[in-house]
């Protein structure tokens, strides 16, 4: 009886220490992989650590079909920190892109109103040989630029408002060196 007892109990105890997947990791690391890729920021500004989370969930789940449940275990585990680290590089980097288009259309304001004001005074030059209607339409369109920005920050659409930041910038350098081009060789032939 004795014998029998610890043949059952050797049964039971090689039964029980057979290796089970590691269903409720598993779980987790598919579920932190939904949260990274369902994260807009964490798509837009940490596609690198997104990456690395699938491949893991991809690793994890090779090596559970394969009965390999340690393994598995340890890319479940990898595939969480992944995800979690792309959502929080994500919303840092969103944070710092924000932050960015918010300076520079910061900076905007005040050369868009001087270039409105150095436009109007060279119309008033006499003999300045300037076509002033295409830079009207370049300040016009700078300006709308400048609202789309404004309201692309607004949305935390924050790559769209610093683009159209630059492009105001860039709009605005072209309008002044034409007046300064125009008004340079104004005054040098009086």
């Amino acid at each position: 009886m004795k014998k029998i007892f610890l043949v059952l109990l050797g049964a039971m105890i090689m039964l029980l220490s057979c290796a089970r997947p590691p269903v409720d990791e598993m779980n987790s690391a598919v579920e932190a992989l939904n949260r990274a890729e369902n994260d807009e920021n964490a798509v837009l500004y940490a596609p690198n650590y997104l990456a690395r989370a699938r491949e893991a969930v991809a690793k994890m789940q090779e090596e559970a079909d394969s009965k390999r449940y340690d393994a598995a275990r340890n890319y479940a585990e990898e595939a969480v920190s992944y995800a979690e680290r792309a959502r929080n590089e994500g919303s840092i980097a969103a944070a710092r892109a924000g932050d960015d288009a918010a300076r520079l259309l910061n900076s905007l304001a005040s050369p868009l109103a001087e270039t409105e004001a150095s436009l109007s005074a060279a119309k008033e030059v006499p003999n300045i040989q300037l076509d002033f209607a295409p830079l009207d339409g370049m300040l016009e369109s700078a300006n709308k630029t400048y609202d789309n920005a404004m309201e692309n920050l607004s949305a935390s659409n924050f790559d769209d408002a610093l683009d159209e930041a630059q492009n105001v910038r860039s709009i605005l350098s072209d309008i002044n060196n034409q007046l300064s081009g125009a008004t340079v060789a104004t005054f040098k032939k009086q």
